[in-house]
């Protein structure tokens, strides 16, 4: 068999051992057929109430949302904090991070389909001893003394000083014959995925929960507040009744009840504020900052001077609200 036909020959026997790869083909298992993730017993509709925007929703399974739903409340202040957490949240850059290294390794291991080229070139400048023989075979000119110099022409006026190049190029090959290589980027492919959906799950849980923080904090503050005005409405009542027993109205027992009802609503409130402070850390956390960054920290509570001293903040409520909400985005956010 003549040279080319042997070449021809075993590029065939090359490109029929290199289609046998090792293992069976992956094929991902089929999707459980469900359409919900939720109990049937759950209604379609919510309940209603009569207040503003309490009227009832739906739920329409199936239905694509945005990639920022949050945007759907409309609240700029939600927006700004949601913002904040996907710029400082570590969990968030870890995962980020990791799929990035993830890709990186999937295109390293294709590389090994290609050929590797190296190619290197090294000057150097050396100098022998002149009594050695040169390395090269030629002989060193001689160099001529100076003029009106007594020193003779011999060895050691020699110069065996000389220039080296050496340049390499390595190319290398490694067929995969196998399908050992296209396994390994199968799996690191898979990998990859896997990273991805763990990347898109740190972002879904991460602005899930800055979502739920917020509106625990203004269901805690709401329940503050409403309980604050009841605790006031109870004082004026037992200052009531208190006036009444003096006129001989009423007995003891309708003060002592009275005292009774006021402590009850009162002993309600540490828990309150108990709650609101372990959500404002847990908020702080999600938002990549410490507690201690926190500006509502230095929001001074006006309850007790409100209370005891009936006084009352000079700036108006709306005007207060648009300075404090001017204040976090610049601060905060």
């Amino acid at each position: 068999m003549t040279s080319p036909g042997r070449a021809a020959a075993a590029l065939a026997v090359v490109a029929l051992a290199s289609g046998c790869a090792v293992g069976p083909d992956f094929r991902p298992p089929k999707p459980t057929a469900i359409d919900r993730y939720t109990r049937p017993s759950l209604s379609d509709t919510t309940t209603s109430t009569d207040v503003a925007g309490g009227e009832a929703q739906r739920f329409v399974p199936g239905q694509d949302i945005p990639h920022d739903w949050w945007t759907l409340f409309q609240s700029p202040g939600l927006n700004a904090l949601i913002e904040q957490a996907l710029r400082a949240s570590p969990t968030l850059i870890a995962a980020q991070q990791a799929l990035r290294q993830a890709m990186q390794l999937v295109a390293a291991q294709r590389g090994l389909f290609y050929p590797t080229a190296q190619a290197s070139f090294s000057p150097s400048r050396q100098s022998n001893s002149a009594t050695i023989g040169p390395p090269t075979g030629t002989s060193f000119p001689l160099r001529q003394p100076p003029p009106g110099s007594n020193d003779a022409i011999g060895p050691g006026t020699l110069n065996p000083t000389f220039n080296l190049y050496t340049a390499q190029v390595t190319v290398g090959y490694t067929p995969d014959v196998f399908g050992s290589n296209r396994r390994q980027v199968e799996s690191l492919i898979g990998q990859a995925d896997a990273q991805r959906f763990q990347l898109e799950a740190t972002y879904v849980t991460l602005t899930s929960n800055v979502v739920a923080a917020a509106l625990q904090e203004a269901s805690l503050r709401a329940q503050l507040e409403a309980t604050r005005e009841i605790i006031a409405i109870s004082t004026k009542s037992l200052e009531l009744v208190r006036r009444q027993f003096a006129l001989g109205a009423v007995t003891g027992l309708d003060v002592a009840a009275q005292e009774t009802a006021l402590a009850q609503v009162e002993q309600t409130l540490p828990a309150l504020q108990k709650q609101l402070e372990q959500n404002r850390n847990l908020l702080i956390a999600l938002l990549g900052q410490l507690p201690d960054d926190d500006p509502r920290r230095r929001c001074p509570d006006i309850s007790r001077a409100r209370h005891h001293l009936k006084w009352e903040p000079a700036v108006p409520l709306e005007e207060g609200l648009r300075k404090t909400i001017e204040y976090f985005v610049k601060n905060v956010t």
